[in-house]
């Protein structure tokens, strides 16, 4: 695949990630089709961003800084905490289709660390039990 190829590639992921919240599976053969590029290839690219998924998201998402300053500051117990209150590993959907968990490798909040983001909003010196509370009120609970 010609570099050209997959720069002319990426804006259209982003588009079509921002319509449906990720890429469907029904699209790859056509974009594959239109930028002269094998389906694995496609694939490939996809699966190279992490920013990009091939399954519908949760409702909402949290992700976990996962960065250095993080890990000092306690996100790996934050982290093993949260995969098991959502029943979920990193990368995954809660059965009920409303948490999408992600790491993310750093938020920018350092100097408030550990950082998480529901959404598009970002906590700082999160808990274990501030994190149960930004989940219940993210649920409405």
């Amino acid at each position: 695949m010609s570099s050209t190829n997959q720069a002319d590639l990426l804006p259209a992921l982003h588009r079509l990630q921002e319509k449906f919240g990720y890429i469907p599976d029904h699209a790859i053969a056509d974009l594959a089709k239109a930028y002269n590029m094998a389906q694995a290839e496609v694939v490939g690219v996809i699966g190279f961003y992490h920013d990009f998924r091939r399954t519908p998201p949760g409702r909402q998402r949290l992700r976990i800084c996962r960065a250095e300053s993080c890990q000092a500051m306690g996100a790996d117990a934050l982290a093993m905490h949260a995969c098991t209150q959502l029943g979920v590993e990193f990368g995954a959907t809660t059965a009920d289709g409303e948490v999408t968990l992600e790491a993310a490798y750093c938020l920018g909040n350092c100097a408030c660390s550990p950082a998480v983001m529901l959404d598009d909003d970002l906590h700082g010196r999160v808990s274990v039990e501030r994190l149960d509370a930004i989940l219940a009120e993210g649920r409405g609970v």
